[in-house]
């Protein structure tokens, strides 16, 4: 068996990155996939810090799979077939002078363990974008498969797990409402890990923080480390960005900030019904808008969304940018979140509950209105908006019929609940407490940095490096993200 860290080297961390994740680690290699690299993947991994290396796994065939294919479909059959190149790597590292001290993958690259574990390397899956609720529900998943007779999605009663808000069927993990998702297989490989790296914190996730510690004590599943949050840091020219510029001439708490992260897109009916309702809601807004896909609410994940040079307000209804310009601004595709979420002027979040985003909200105090769209996002928006949860956001419902389309009279009438009534009050109330809580959470020695201390020590063999070392360590690699 290869030794798994050489002598007195600094640690040395190997992560395997799927995109769409924040990744985040110590000095470390990351580890990626041709099959599944884009323009941005590529800018984030060349501005990386001095001691993080890149290392990219060879293409593999995927013209087997149908050309629907589902996203998680997809990544986990990418990270199986690149198996034995990574196994190679990992050999390759082991031999250097630096070794290898762990092993970090993607919550979507668990079958990576195997590898790690031939090699005798400690292994940990990272969870840096969804919650420790749904991490829960994953492991849940073989029970779920042995006592359901039809799919998960049509589950009569809610799911109820320790320390967990209840969850319906069809807000489980987008794969576990399938039961012939590879997701499933996922759990198998999950319990080769040595531990869980969680993007979350105590006063967002207590209950099930306890509950999950107290699972670990008794050895049904291994430990998890509670890191977050890790939000990025702005860059300094983000004030200069038009549409932070508009913020500074809006009076405070009163824009509603429209964004459904990189990879969201909707259909072009129901951009329309969305720029119809933020018009009549009478509400100031700052909406990123995306170019729509009607057939997959996921498109713009590897930018299958984008249409060539098109203009994304093009897709806008016509005269909607001039009647709104006293209210409200459009933007094409991309803006600075952070800045734009920490900003005076911004009073509530329509979001699609990515975790990410969802974090950055919670850092910022901000109240959310949710709409998720796809994956883990239905989950984050009922532990989110739970009063059992974190009670931080208000929910917007879909209309009963087929198309699932929301009309624009929910969305003007969420958007001035959530701007301006009572529940939205509420809401704002417990961002501003959690907001407390998340800096709290990574304060110097505080629980984040003790967690991420913990962790790192089992991979230092017991001598893990100061809290405050290590918190400056993790906001350095903690503006890796890809996509």
């Amino acid at each position: 068996m290869a030794q798994a860290h050489a002598g007195a080297h600094s640690p040395h961390v190997v992560v395997l990155t799927s995109p769409g994740a924040g990744h985040h680690g110590v000095t470390a290699t990351i580890v990626t996939f041709t099959n599944l690299s884009s323009p941005e993947h590529s800018w984030a991994l060349a501005t990386l810090p001095a001691g993080v290396s890149v290392a990219k796994l060879p293409e593999t065939p995927l013209d087997d799979l149908p050309p629907d294919a589902h996203l998680v479909t997809r990544i986990v059959t990418v990270a199986r077939r690149t198996l034995p190149h990574l196994r190679e790597l990992l050999r390759s590292l082991l031999g250097s002078p630096a070794g290898v001290a762990a092993f970090l993958t993607d919550m979507l690259c668990a079958a990576a363990l195997a590898a790690a574990e031939e090699l005798g390397v400690p292994r940990y899956v990272f969870y840096p974008t969804i919650t420790l609720v749904s991490l829960s529900s994953v492991l849940h998943a073989p029970e779920l498969s042995r006592t359901t007779a039809g799919e998960c999605r049509d589950l009569p009663e809610p799911v109820r797990l320790p320390g967990c808000v209840p969850l319906r069927g069809a807000e489980l993990l987008e794969p576990l409402q399938d039961l012939a998702s590879p997701a499933y297989a996922l759990v198998v490989d999950y319990l080769r890990a040595d531990g869980f790296v969680v993007n979350t914190f105590d006063g967002l996730e207590h209950d099930t923080l306890a509950a999950f510690q107290d699972l670990g004590d008794k050895g049904v599943y291994p430990p998890a480390y509670a890191v977050g949050p890790f939000v990025r840091s702005c860059p300094e020219e983000a004030a200069k960005h038009r549409c932070v510029e508009w913020l500074d001439g809006q009076p405070d708490g009163s824009v509603l900030y429209v964004c459904f992260g990189s990879g969201g897109a909707f259909s072009s009916r129901q951009t329309a019904e969305l720029a119809a309702g933020l018009e009549a809601s009478g509400q100031r807004f700052l909406w990123v808008v995306h170019v729509p896909s009607d057939k997959d609410s996921s498109a713009g994940y590897f930018g299958t969304a984008s249409r060539g040079e098109d203009d994304p307000l093009s897709y806008l209804p016509e005269g909607f940018v001039e009647r709104t310009g006293g209210m409200g601004l459009a933007v094409g595709q991309s803006a600075p979140q952070v800045e734009i979420l920490n900003h005076r002027a911004v009073g509530g979040f329509l979001s699609h509950c990515g975790w990410n985003s969802s974090l950055e909200a919670v850092a910022a105090g901000v109240p959310i209105l949710a709409w998720p769209l796809f994956a883990e996002q239905r989950t984050n928006a009922v532990m989110l908006s739970s009063p059992e949860g974190a009670g931080v956001a208000l929910r917007l419902r879909a209309r009963e019929d087929a198309d699932g389309v929301v009309p624009w009279e929910e969305v003007a009438a969420a958007a001035r609940e959530l701007m301006a009534g009572e529940k939205g009050a509420a809401a704002r109330k417990k961002a501003n407490e959690l907001r407390a809580g998340a800096e709290k959470a990574v304060a110097p020695d505080g629980p984040a940095c003790r967690a991420l201390a913990a962790v790192v020590d089992t991979w230092n063999g017991g001598s893990a490096p100061a809290a405050a070392s290590l918190a400056d360590e993790a906001v350095v690699v903690s503006c890796v993200k890809l996509v």
